[in-house]
Order: C-alpha cells, then sequence, then structure tokens
C-alpha cells in the first residue's frame, strides 16, 4: 500500500481530535445519520401544552433521556444540549459507546437587536473547553444569519469566527448551524421570507461554511412555493457554496415532508443529516410517560431507521474533501508528530514549555 503524510489532512484542517471527533459522529461508511435533542424551549413548550403546566428540570431531562435511549443506537451521533442533556444522559448510560455526541454551545433564546436580529451568545457558565473537557466529540452552534440585515450578521459571524477559533485551539470537531430569520417587523412565515429564503440559505453558507467542520444546512426553498425542480436546482447551488461536507436539517417541518427533503438533498450531494423535531415532536402530545416511551421506541425509532437507509446513499464526508477510503488507509503520521503537535517541537536545549492548547 503506498502511503501518504498526514500533512494532507492537516492542510484540510483535519487535525487528530477533529478527524477522530468526524469518525466518531460518521456511520462506517462515511456518511451522517444524526438526531438533535438539543431544543430546549419547543420541548418545554410541548410538554406545558401537554400537561397544562411548567415541567420541572427533572421532568425535562428524563424526557431528553427517554428519546435519547430509544434513538441513539440508530443514529452516527445524538446532538444534546448542556444545561439539561448531557450529563443526565451519559450518566444514565443512555447512548451506547458506538453513537458519537455533538453539544451545543449557543445559548437558547439570546438577545435580539432593534431589527428583531438574534444576537448569539454562549450558553452561561458553559463554552467550548468545557464540551471538550467532558468528552463530547463535537460542539455544535446555531448563528442565526441574515446576510441584508448587517447589525446581526456582523455580530454572528464574528460569533461564529470566535467558536471555531477555539474549537481549533481545543482540537475537537465543528459543526455550524445558520438559519434566515424574519426581521424589520415581517410576519413569520410570510411571502417575503418564503421569497428570500432560498437566496439567504445559499449566500450564508458562501460566508459561513468555511468556519466549521461541517456545515448543517436548512433546506433551500419552499416546497409548494417553488418547483420541485427549482429546488433541485437551489440544492446545486447550495452543495457548490459549500466548502465543508454538509448535512440537511429538519426545521421543525412534518415527518413525511422532511424524508422528501432528504432524498432530494443527498442526491445533491449532502452527506447526512442532523434532523430533530421530524423525528420526535409527536412525542411529547401524550402526558403519560408509558405511552412517550412506546412511540419513541416505535414510531420515533422507525423514523430514524429509514432515513438512516437514504442517509448511506449519500456523499462520504471524506469524498467531500477529495479524499477515497483508500487514501485514509495509506496515511501515516512522521516520526515526532506527537511533540510538533499540541506546542510545537521541543527546543535543542531541552523540553521547554508547550502550549497544551496549541494544535499543529
Amino acid at each position: 500500500m503506498s502511503t501518504t503524510s498526514v500533512t494532507r489532512l492537516l492542510g484540510l484542517g483535519l487535525t487528530p481530535g477533529k478527524l477522530r471527533g468526524l469518525q466518531r459522529i460518521s456511520n462506517p461508511n462515511g456518511t451522517l445519520t444524526m438526531v438533535a435533542t438539543d431544543q430546549n424551549s419547543s420541548m418545554i413548550s410541548m410538554m406545558k401544552k401537554a400537561t397544562g403546566k411548567e415541567p420541572t428540570y427533572a421532568e425535562v431531562a428524563d424526557a431528553k433521556v427517554m428519546l435519547s435511549r430509544a434513538l441513539a443506537p440508530h443514529c452516527s451521533g445524538l446532538l444534546v444540549d448542556g444545561y439539561y442533556g448531557y450529563w443526565s444522559t451519559v450518566a444514565a448510560q443512555a447512548v451506547p459507546a458506538s453513537t458519537g455526541i455533538l453539544i451545543r454551545v449557543e445559548k437558547s433564546g439570546a438577545a435580539k437587536n432593534a431589527a428583531g436580529g438574534p444576537m448569539g451568545e454562549v450558553e452561561p457558565g458553559w463554552g467550548v473547553a468545557k464540551i471538550k473537557r467532558c468528552g463530547a466529540d463535537a460542539v455544535k452552534l446555531l448563528a442565526q444569519f441574515e446576510p441584508a440585515e448587517m447589525d446581526s450578521a456582523e455580530h454572528n459571524f464574528e460569533f461564529t469566527r470566535r467558536v471555531y477559533e477555539e474549537c481549533v485551539e481545543h482540537d475537537i470537531l465543528f459543526l455550524l448551524e445558520p438559519l434566515h430569520f424574519e426581521y424589520g417587523g415581517e410576519e413569520k412565515g410570510s411571502a417575503a421570507v418564503k421569497a428570500r429564503k432560498a437566496k439567504t440559505v445559499i449566500e450564508s453558507a458562501k460566508y459561513l461554511s468555511r468556519y466549521c467542520d461541517v456545515y448543517k444546512a436548512e433546506f433551500p426553498g419552499t416546497p409548494g412555493v417553488e418547483t420541485d425542480a427549482q429546488l433541485v436546482d437551489n440544492l446545486k447551488r447550495l452543495n457548490d457554496a459549500c466548502v465543508k461536507p454538509w448535512v440537511l436539517l429538519s426545521a421543525g417541518v412534518k415527518y413525511d415532508a422532511y424524508k422528501k427533503q432528504v432524498e432530494m438533498a443527498m442526491k445533491a450531494g449532502a452527506s447526512g443529516i442532523l434532523g430533530g423535531r421530524a423525528f420526535w415532536q409527536e412525542f411529547f402530545e401524550p402526558a403519560d410517560p408509558a405511552a412517550r416511551q412506546k412511540y419513541a421506541e416505535t414510531t420515533c425509532t422507525s423514523r430514524v431507521k429509514e432515513l438512516d437507509a437514504v442517509v448511506k446513499t449519500a456523499t462520504p464526508w471524506f469524498a467531500r474533501y477529495g479524499l477515497t477510503e483508500a487514501d485514509l488507509h495509506g496515511m501515516r503520521a512522521a516520526e515526532g508528530w506527537h511533540a510538533r503537535y499540541g506546542g510545537g517541537a521541543a527546543p535543542a536545549g531541552g523540553p521547554g514549555k508547550a502550549d497544551p492548547n496549541a494544535v499543529y
């Protein structure tokens, strides 16, 4: 077998920690079937609607553990939050060792500017260093982004870049999720918002996809508003705009609609999915925990399995980097890499002091 220097990987930003994180959240063939359970506000609203009362911390944590235990064995990666989800989920052994874990870093419900543009910030008491320290495989950041709303765009661009650099510093995989939003008094779901959605999604990828390792994209357009032919063209332009491997989010649409979007996105060049409510939004409708558990173990699980089969026909993440499995099998590091990693080679006069957070 011919060998290739790992310098090729380093030139792609695939350092040891990032590469291992990517392997951990992927299927064996390099595609990504990921499920999100980090939507705190949505879950709390759903639970309140089902029971008529505000759920306690313990009740939210229990729901997340229940969902994780049912779905994690059937996906390559599970996205959780730090506040309710991670520690309880891990402590309860709800995620098998074969499933990677991503943890979100952003605060839910961050402040908005005068135009209604979200101004992203990190969850108080949390951060990239803690996510790395507690053993997660990847950091996920939601950074809402509308290029034409300049104030929030500049803020969230800098926010994204800063988190990206922290992930480089701590050598942990970084998944970025930009979302379009209403601003300037627009109504949610208005014609004006729908009309610019595809452009926003594609332009956002041009601005931001280089500042991550995996890009989590919205579906570029609105089925029923644009024709399937237009949507296919939009997906092609999104695929061309993405510098890094990309996956499709579900954005709260119903499962059947998401399935069609996934099938179209995989054909267009996506490497997988990171879906949430499309898999489990009805899970919270019954107030009875036993009924919820049955729903999670049947309908929700069936949905994940069905889309996993679709995802496994997609473009592997390594193909997005111009690599093949044979290329990866032939990668080798040069002697002394361990000294260069995390602080540079030791000086001739002695071991010196290395920065433990520096990566090459």
